[in-house]
Parts: structure tokens; C-alpha cells; sequence
């Protein structure tokens, strides 16, 4: 209300005239995860990735692409100016109590020699999978896990490994249900002269993609691909991303592994078969 002494109300120029429509910029240090907009080529996606020393951040679009900004001035946070600053330092968090899988960590040891024992699985992402949440634990046991080109080729492979007593081998299959071709394969081969050395278990997955717990990546179940069509081309088409070539199922997957933190991700009926699978070639005299 303006003073009953002034003819002109209150001072036009009083206060931060000059601020922007939407306010001034304030400073942020980068985080992971932040959904940003870079102002001038309007650039929006995630922070995936931050360099401290280069002082440049990586936005990923909702299309998976990437592209490299340098920090400072230039962005939107929910709709606000800011200035993106390199990330807070902290001190490094305490060691881990447990590893990936739930076991108990045992920090500093040594990697056990290998085991003449071995683990298959059916393609390198599965193997990939099983390193990043029971990694630690085969390390420590001294058991190498190898892959094969597919199951077609598994008894072709026992042949020349020679399982015995001390030289167990466990299988990993993929989809291996009733009546498929991967069951009776794993059949034929338990009941052989080797079976008794041999455990072939298996998961009901097409693919050990879904094995991956789709509500960690955001969306609420793996989407229902016809049998006509490439499960991962189909899967990556369904969901929007990019599937024209293999570096683009290459970039899918390592996505798909970059949100599996630990066991809590992974489908049950994924984690008791890996499990069992190194009860037995751990077990003593193998």
C-alpha cells in the first residue's frame, strides 16, 4: 500500500527487477540420475556419466543416445536455472558387510586357485550376469565360469573337459522346460556315463535378460515378443530403444546390467539355480 505522503505509490525499480522469468541460476553439483536441459540445443536425458577432471558431464536421452556437456552454466533442474558444479567429494564409504549375491564379504583375501571344476553357461551375457552378483563368491571358491556357443555344443564340450570325481561340471541353460530342445539335450546327458558328475539346471527365461527384474529398469513386466521375430530386436523395439545392429543389442544389455545391483534384482527362479549350481562343484572332493 503505498504512503499517503507519496502521489507515485511504491518504487518501480525497488527490489531484483532485472531476475529472469524463472529466477536466477543457483549452483548444483552434478549427481547421477539427474534429469537435466541443457538450454541451448535443449538437450534432455539422464547424468550417466561425470568427469571431475575434465569437468564434463554425459546426458542419455529417453532414445539411449549420449552426449557429452561441459559443466557451468547452461542448464534446467525441474524447470529452474543452474549451474552445474563437480559432484561433493566424500569420504569412502565402509567396506561392504555383504557381497552382491547376500553372502558374507571377506575383504582382502586372495583369489583361490581354480578348481579343475567348472561352471557353463550358454552365452557371454550370462556370464556377465553371474560375475557381477556372484563374482566375489567364485573368486573366493576358485570356480571359473565359461561360456558356450549354446547347448547344441555342450556335449561336445564334456567330451573334451572329461568330468570325474574332482572335475565336476554345472550347466546353465537357458528357457530349459519341459519338452523343449534344451531338456531333452540335458536329459540324454545326465543319463549318460558322465551324468553323475554332471548338473544341467536350468531357468524358464527365453533369454537371461529376463532374468533382470523389469520394474529395476522402469517398466512393469518384459514385453511378449512373437516367435517370428529376434527376442532381444523384439524386446529393444517394444521398448523404444534402439535395435538396428548388434552395438545396438550391445548397448541394450549393458544397460540391462548397469541397473542390477545385487541379487534383490535378479528373478528367484534365476538366483536358486546359480546357487545350486555352486553347492555343486564346491562340494568337497570336487
Amino acid at each position: 500500500m503505498s504512503s499517503p505522503t507519496s502521489r507515485y505509490g511504491n518504487d518501480v525499480l525497488a527490489g531484483d527487477w532485472r531476475a529472469p522469468k524463472n529466477g536466477r541460476a543457483t549452483e548444483r553439483p552434478a549427481e547421477l540420475g539427474l534429469v537435466i536441459e541443457e538450454v541451448t540445443s535443449d538437450w534432455c536425458g539422464e547424468i550417466v556419466g561425470i568427469d571431475r577432471d575434465l569437468r564434463t558431464i554425459t546426458l542419455e536421452d529417453r532414445r539411449m543416445k549420449r552426449k557429452v556437456f561441459p559443466m557451468g552454466p547452461g542448464f534446467m533442474l525441474e524447470g529452474k536455472p543452474v549451474i552445474l558444479t563437480p559432484p561433493v567429494q566424500v569420504k569412502a564409504p565402509e567396506k561392504a558387510t555383504r557381497t552382491a549375491s547376500g553372502s558374507i564379504a571377506v575383504h582382502d583375501a586372495k583369489a583361490r586357485v581354480a578348481r579343475q571344476s567348472r561352471i557353463y553357461v550358454e552365452g557371454r551375457h550370462d556370464a556377465e550376469l553371474i560375475e557381477k552378483v556372484w563374482g566375489d563368491d567364485l573368486r573366493i571358491e576358485g570356480v571359473v565360469v565359461e561360456y558356450l556357443g549354446g547347448v547344441d555344443d555342450l556335449a561336445d564340450h564334456l567330451r573334451d573337459f572329461k568330468p570325474g570325481p574332482g572335475r565336476r561340471v554345472g550347466v546353465l541353460v537357458d528357457h530349459l522346460v519341459k519338452g523343449s530342445k534344451e531338456s531333452r539335450i540335458a536329459h540324454n546327458i545326465m543319463r549318460s556315463d558322465v551324468g553323475k558328475d554332471v548338473l544341467i539346471v536350468g531357468h524358464p527365461f527365453i533369454d537371461i535378460w529376463q532374468a533382470v527384474k523389469p520394474q529395476r529398469l522402469g517398466f512393469a513386466e518384459w514385453p511378449k515378443v512373437p516367435r517370428t521375430i529376434d527376442w532381444k530386436k523384439g524386446t529393444c523395439q517394444q521398448l523404444g530403444w534402439p535395435h538396428r545392429d548388434q552395438a545396438d543389442i550391445a548397448r541394450a544389455w549393458k544397460h540391462i546390467l548397469g541397473g542390477v545391483r545385487g541379487f534383490q534384482d535378479l528373478d528367484p527362479a534365476l538366483l536358486g539355480r546359480v546357487e545350486e549350481l555352486i553347492d555343486f562343484v564346491t562340494a568337497p572332493g570336487s
